[in-house]
């Protein structure tokens, strides 16, 4: 019961920060930018701006690839690779996330310590996560207050990982919209102001997953002080 009250807040920000993403992606994909352009072609333009003037003439270099599904565009920083799931649309929606994207690799190309810390952190949250409920779970059932602290400290590596990724996504965010500007790709204000809207809908649901993992993170020094008493 208590599990249930400590993560109801959580649980209900995940849930409305989903609707809140494909809902407001769903109205802004029927709108068409009037730069023309597709969103593969909105990165290739930001990429080489960004080459410009960051001096980093590899961004020319990063390829621009599709990847099938929904929002699942991503920068892969280890193949140096930026997948966009509609690369052809001209919709102010893809473009508005291609260019986070986008962001993505030039912080990449100007080492930017959190999104360096956040891939150095994926394995260590990766292990983390998996091993974390199983020892919880196995210290609860064997009342070993010990096991269910390593289960703790794994836990934490992926709770971590979801707090570093708040400034990443924050900053890719206000790189994208600087970038659009700049370039003179996105500058009418409704325009603007629907980028924002996409990219600020996008940024709650790694709120909502920071908030839950914080939250479950509680919960489990809860049962491990419960346990010691």
């Amino acid at each position: 019961m208590l599990y249930i009250l400590l993560l109801a807040p959580a649980l209900l920000l995940a849930l409305y920060a989903q609707w809140k993403v494909r809902s407001t992606y769903a109205r802004y994909a029927k709108v068409r930018a009037s730069c023309g352009l597709t969103a593969a072609q909105v990165a290739e333009r930001l990429l080489a701006h960004g080459a410009v003037s960051l001096g980093k003439p590899e961004l020319r270099r990063v390829r621009i690839e599709a990847v099938p599904g929904q929002l699942t565009d991503h920068y892969d920083p280890r193949t140096k690779a930026l997948r966009l799931s509609r690369p052809d649309s001209t919709a102010l929606a893809d473009i508005g996330v291609a260019a986070h994207e986008a962001g993505h690799a030039l912080q990449d190309a100007a080492r930017y310590a959190p999104l360096a810390l956040r891939s150095g952190l994926v394995p260590v949250a990766q292990l983390g996560s998996q091993l974390a409920f199983p020892l919880i779970l196995g210290g609860f059932f064997l009342n070993a207050a010990n096991l269910i602290l390593l289960g703790i400290l794994a836990y934490t590596a992926a709770v971590a990982f979801t707090l570093v990724t708040l400034p990443v996504e924050f900053n890719a965010s206000r790189r994208a919209l600087q970038l659009l500007q700049q370039t003179g790709l996105v500058t009418h204000p409704r325009e603007v102001a629907a980028v924002k809207r996409v990219l600020s809908a996008a940024a709650l649901t790694y709120v909502a997953a920071a908030a839950a993992a914080v939250l479950n993170l509680v919960y489990y020094v809860m049962v491990f002080l419960s346990q010691r008493r």
